[in-house]
């Protein structure tokens, strides 16, 4: 870590960047447990140490509209929230894709009702994968950082909104050793926002965005949002190696077994594993640790975790499919550990992502396995269990308790 590293939770590491990102309109209503996120960005702005505009809310639903209205009008938002309020903002965030605004929004993940629970767990932001959004997920408070600087960039070069997912509690709430580039650094990635003539609402330049259209256009204006999202994979990959050169304090240096590291995925572990783990958010930490103690002939289970790798999911939408495959080609299975549950369907949603992206691979076997729904810890012997399961004969989707 450079010479500026510190000490700070997660939620007030966000705050920060994004302070430093300096957004024109930030509004957000408060919810467990994104809350810490914007109470840091109101008292910026009540202590006058920002000048971005904050516009208090009464609802997740009112404050998603609130930055859709002015990001219409062509100025640089910001916006977070969690669970039930995510749910909330629905309507918007379908309509933010629709009208291709760059809002970028952050989830702090927590699982939804009924029954109530404040913990973490990814079923929110599944709920609305297919919205129309590009979608990152942060491994740690460094990873976080780095995505909502390069969320700004994809989000305003591409005109998609983006969603940058952190696990709540397990990363707003938490403490570790983060570089806060400052606004000027920034700066040199992310120029100040000039939206296009034509994007925007302008008096001067009258346009109409989110038109009522008839079947004859709105199939091709979908498909035109799918391909663009597709699309964005090289850019994101190109832009994520930017931020690297250019703003350099706020990555994270990969670690020696890093042997792929851009910003569609991670992977860590052997060149040619016999077991691919795939997973993202925070467990990835848990994985590590549990490839590492093999690899320093500290836990005794060589048998079990040797050939061992993890490929960390750090954008979810667009899928990175061919980047997956290039990995788990040779490799003898698959253990898909997710956080959330299609309920009704024979897969987790990142699992019948996977399979879809390696239906015509000649792989042995892929099996998901769910964990940590509601905030259930995850656990090392939990991970090396996940391991000697996907080794047996079986596929079904296990709930690993």
């Amino acid at each position: 870590m450079n010479n500026n590293a510190q000490i700070m939770e997660g939620s007030a590491a966000i705050a920060e960047v994004i302070a430093n990102i300096k957004p024109a309109v930030i509004s957000a209503y408060p919810i467990t447990p994104q809350t810490h996120i914007v109470e840091d960005l109101a008292k910026m702005k009540a202590d006058g140490k920002a000048t971005f505009e904050y516009v208090r809310a009464e609802s997740e639903f009112a404050a998603a509209s609130i930055v859709l209205g002015a990001s219409a009008t062509g100025v640089r938002t910001y916006t977070a929230t969690s669970s039930q309020g995510l749910l909330l903002m629905v309507e918007a965030v379908f309509n933010m894709a629709g009208m291709r605004l760059p809002i970028v929004m952050t989830c702090a993940n927590r699982g939804v009702s009924a029954p109530i629970t404040i913990w973490n767990d990814h079923q929110d932001s599944m709920t609305v994968r297919d919205a129309g959004w590009i979608h990152f997920f942060a491994e740690n408070h460094q990873e976080a950082i780095e995505q909502h600087i390069l969320a700004y960039k994809i989000a305003e070069n591409l005109k998609i909104p983006v969603m940058v997912n952190v696990d709540g509690f397990v990363l707003t709430h938490t403490y570790e050793s983060v570089s806060i580039p400052t606004a000027k650094e920034i700066k040199n990635f992310l120029p100040d926002y000039k939206a296009e003539k034509g994007t925007y609402l302008d008096t001067a330049n009258p346009a109409t965005l989110g038109a009522f259209t008839t079947p004859a256009y709105y199939m091709n204006i979908r498909e035109e949002l799918h391909n663009d999202i597709r699309g964005a994979q090289q850019i994101i990959k190109t832009e994520y190696e930017n931020l690297k050169k250019l703003v350099p304090s706020a990555i994270k240096q990969s670690e020696a077994k890093a042997i792929v590291n851009n910003g569609l995925i991670e992977y860590y572990g052997p060149k040619n594993p016999k077991t691919v783990i795939i997973a993202m958010g925070s467990v990835i930490g848990t994985i590590k640790d549990v490839i590492d103690e093999h690899n320093t002939g500290t836990d005794n289970i060589n048998f079990l975790t040797s050939g061992t790798g993890v490929i960390k999911i750090k954008t979810y939408r667009p899928f990175p499919q061919d980047e997956i495959v290039a990995i788990v080609k040779d490799a003898h299975e698959i253990a898909v550990i997710e956080k959330a549950i299609s309920l009704g369907a024979t897969d987790g949603p990142l699992g019948l992502d996977v399979k879809a992206a390696i239906k015509n691979k000649a792989l042995t076997k892929v099996q998901t396995f769910v964990v940590g729904l509601g905030g259930r810890d995850i656990t090392a012997d939990m991970i090396k269990g996940i391991i000697k399961e996907v080794r047996t004969k079986g596929d079904e989707v296990k709930f690993v308790k």
